[in-house]
């Protein structure tokens, strides 16, 4: 049977050592980088399915090495480590791809929950697809990029994650807790305005459309709607 294969990108020799060791007790397959050039490098070589990384990283830090994943990997999750405590920290790691993060000290059994975690939703909610046309938009998953209204807006992979969403469920109203479990995993009401931001700036791409528009379902969540053609009849 084939084990799930951990990409374990850590600097501190010690603590790579104990989490390698117990992620193969609890049956993964470890692959461990000292830094993040050498994970960028194993994350080629080796095809994890999920990467745990820490964010301080000599010669290239773990954002970095995300987000240079995340050109070829949109899907994969990423689970970030770090001794930072700073919101804006927590921030970044997750707009540049990250789907999780872990604050050091840390239980180990923790640790596996949430990868296992991860895996599994992973599992459920990869696209079948990656490149989505709706009217006069489409969306490149994989590349994430946004052409509306004959623009192309480079997208965070926060923000690709929402628009495949609402794409995938045109004319329907996505609720926020099933945006806000997608991207973090969890739908913790400290992340609602957080999402209210990525909204306002993906309304403001799809403006560009003279087909669709993305409306608030007030207090449930948002619907991306299609409009009638420009000149098309309607009858009573």
């Amino acid at each position: 049977m084939r084990k799930d294969k951990v990409l374990l990108v850590e600097d501190d020799s010690t603590l790579s050592f104990i989490v390698e060791d117990a992620l193969c007790r609890e049956g993964f397959d470890v692959v461990c980088a000292p830094n993040g050039e050498a994970g960028l490098r194993l994350f080629k070589e080796t095809v994890p399915d999920i990467v745990v990384a820490d964010v301080m990283l000599p010669k290239m830090d773990g954002f970095e090495m995300v987000r240079l994943i995340r050109l070829t990997s949109p899907t994969i999750p990423v689970l970030f480590l770090t001794a930072r405590t700073a919101l804006d920290d927590v921030v970044k790691g997750f707009e540049l791809g990250g789907n999780d993060y872990l604050r050091k000290p840390f239980q180990i059994l923790e640790l596996v929950v949430r990868i296992r975690a991860l895996l599994n939703r992973n599992l459920r909610s990869t696209p079948e697809e990656t490149n989505l046309t709706i009217c006069d938009c489409t969306l490149d998953f994989a590349s994430q990029r946004l052409v509306t209204g004959g623009e192309t807006f480079e997208l965070t992979h926060t923000e690709a994650v929402i628009t495949d969403e609402l794409f995938r469920h045109v004319n329907e109203v996505v609720e926020a807790k099933t945006l806000m479990y997608r991207i973090w995993n969890n739908d913790d009401y400290n992340n609602l305005n957080r999402l209210h931001g990525f909204i306002y700036k993906l309304r403001k791409y799809l403006s560009k459309s003279s087909r669709l528009e993305l409306l608030n379902a007030r207090g449930i969540g948002y619907k991306l709607a299609t409009k009638p053609q420009p000149g098309a009849e309607t009858t009573q």
